[in-house]
């Protein structure tokens, strides 16, 4: 087995002798070989340094690091861990984002409005989420949500209302979202909390739920919406037909 000096360690596992040293007084990486006043470090050191480097890159604290390292070293699959985490923090949608300038969004939304009011409707679809400031544009995480709503106020709806309408939907999607994550959480998490050390295998199965649920999602919310959405429609058109059908009666013939 190869051995490094802490210099050759840093440079082949992407670090520094600053954060190997900072690392092993955390307790995540085994202290060196001693050959008198030399330390030396081998291959499970190097290996041990790239999985730090990896987790302090997606975001994990070092504690949760000295836990899943600890986990490893009782005969727990990390992998498995980092699985679940993968799928609890892969994005739910394809949609590709995209980008908008400043005068593309007056051209689609703020045509006919003071300068103040532009700016009074970017900070609430900022507030929204729907646009990001990105330098000297925007970027768009959803370029769909865009559309539907250049495409209300192009049907003559005022922007203020499809903004008022988009915040009152993403409020009803985070309520459907928290009661199917409410249900995971019942039936699955809470079961896994209850054991000390959950193995490989039940972690697995975590991680399996929560990719079934995103088809699962999507099969449930559609047919509810479309099927509420075909009685809303009916019985509101069907007042409106009521009504012109009255007026139409009403008129004298020629």
């Amino acid at each position: 087995m190869a051995e490094y000096r802490i210099d050759e360690l840093a440079r082949l596992g992407g670090s520094t002798v600053r954060n190997i040293r900072a690392y092993q007084d955390r307790g995540l990486l085994p202290p060196p070989r001693l050959e008198g006043r030399v330390g030396l470090y081998d291959d499970t050191h190097l290996a041990r340094l790239r999985l730090i480097g990896k987790l302090l890159g997606r975001g994990y604290t070092f504690a949760i690091i000295k836990d899943l390292l600890g986990a490893w070293e009782t005969g727990k699959d990390v992998a498995e861990v980092l699985g679940l985490e993968k799928v609890l923090t892969d994005p739910w949608s394809d949609e590709i984002p995209g980008t908008a300038s400043y005068e593309e969004l007056v051209g689609k939304f703020g045509a006919g409005l003071a300068e103040d009011e532009v700016a009074r409707m970017l900070d609430r679809t900022i507030e929204l989420g729907l646009i990001e400031p990105d330098g000297g544009a925007f970027r768009v995480p959803s370029p769909r949500l865009l559309h539907v709503g250049a495409e209300l106020v192009a049907a003559g709806i005022p922007l203020d209302s499809v903004l008022d309408i988009a915040g009152q939907i993403r409020a009803d999607c985070e309520v459907i979202a928290g009661r199917f994550v409410g249900l995971v959480q019942e039936h699955v998490f809470d079961r896994l909390e209850d054991q000390p050390v959950p193995d490989g295998d039940e972690v697995g199965e975590v991680a399996a739920v929560v990719r079934r649920m995103r088809p699962l999602v999507k099969m449930v919310v559609d047919p509810f919406i479309a099927r509420a959405m075909e009685a809303r429609v009916q019985a509101a058109l069907g007042e409106h037909l009521e009504t012109i059908r009255d007026h139409l009666g009403q008129r004298p013939a020629g």
